[in-house]
């Protein structure tokens, strides 16, 4: 493990906890199978690797983890909320990506975060006994994407032209983070609602939703006080909490 990064996170941090304590690898299988290995370590640590062999996003899906590129980070917490509140620390998540990166970035729900019609970032939230580990995976220096994901995927490199420095970029992160935890663990999500829904790109979007019903379609109008999208269907208002969101003109969803 090196230390070099450890430091260069560290100098940069603002805040008193998030990010204070690193474990830093070369290469691993996913962070959030590290950080579950480690969950006996402090809330707060960040577990960082240069490349995953294995990383994943939602549903089980491949997240492609190019070496030294992208920044690929997991967040050991040991919240105190109810357990029902964990999913919604995929938003806060996500809302400390958009404030950190800037670039424009929009939050598409409920754990992507996207540049105009393509996704940079995803969040994967899981639940292990008493602890929580939040996996954050960056496109940061990728300068190009094969053919198929081209209309779905960008790094920050392809947006700015520059290239990213990560370790500072993950120390942002975790300045925003800890101060948008610390009001959800107090207030709740509510607190954060307003913020999130200016930076929620279904809204007022049309949308696919994917459940145990099969597939309809809606107008994404709102998120509620607990994070669910709130949609309306030709049977009217509904809450989704869960199951697969398309954004018509988001990921070549037409």
């Amino acid at each position: 493990m090196s230390i070099f990064r450890k430091k260069r996170i560290n100098k940069s941090l603002t805040n008193a906890v998030f990010g204070r304590n690193v474990v830093h690898t070369t290469v691993c299988d996913s962070t959030n199978e590290l950080a579950k290995r480690k969950r006996y370590m402090p809330h707060g640590t960040l577990f960082i690797s240069d490349m995953q062999t294995a990383g994943k996003g939602r549903n089980g899906r491949v997240w492609e983890s190019e070496k030294k590129s992208g920044i690929y980070m997991s967040l050991l917490l040991k919240p105190n909320i109810s357990p029902d509140k964990i999913s919604q620390i995929t938003l806060v998540a996500g809302l400390a990506v958009c404030r950190a990166v800037g670039c424009n970035t929009m939050i598409k729900w409920p754990n992507d975060v996207v540049i105009g019609k393509r996704k940079v970032c995803g969040i994967l939230t899981e639940r292990v006994e008493d602890a929580v580990i939040c996996g954050i995976g960056i496109n940061a220096n990728t300068k190009s994407f094969p053919q198929e994901l081209s209309d779905k995927a960008t790094s920050l490199y392809i947006e700015t032209g520059e290239k990213q420095d990560r370790d500072y970029i993950c120390a942002l992160i975790m300045n925003e983070f800890e101060q948008l935890y610390d009001v959800f663990e107090k207030e709740g999500f509510v607190s954060l609602r307003d913020e999130y829904t200016k930076l929620c790109v279904n809204i007022g979007r049309q949308v696919s939703l994917t459940d145990s019903r099969g597939t309809i379609n809606a107008v994404a109008c709102g998120v509620s006080d607990d994070g669910e999208l709130i949609v309306k269907t030709n049977e009217g208002i509904e809450i989704v909490n869960a199951g697969e969101v398309s954004v018509r003109g988001i990921y070549g969803y037409i």
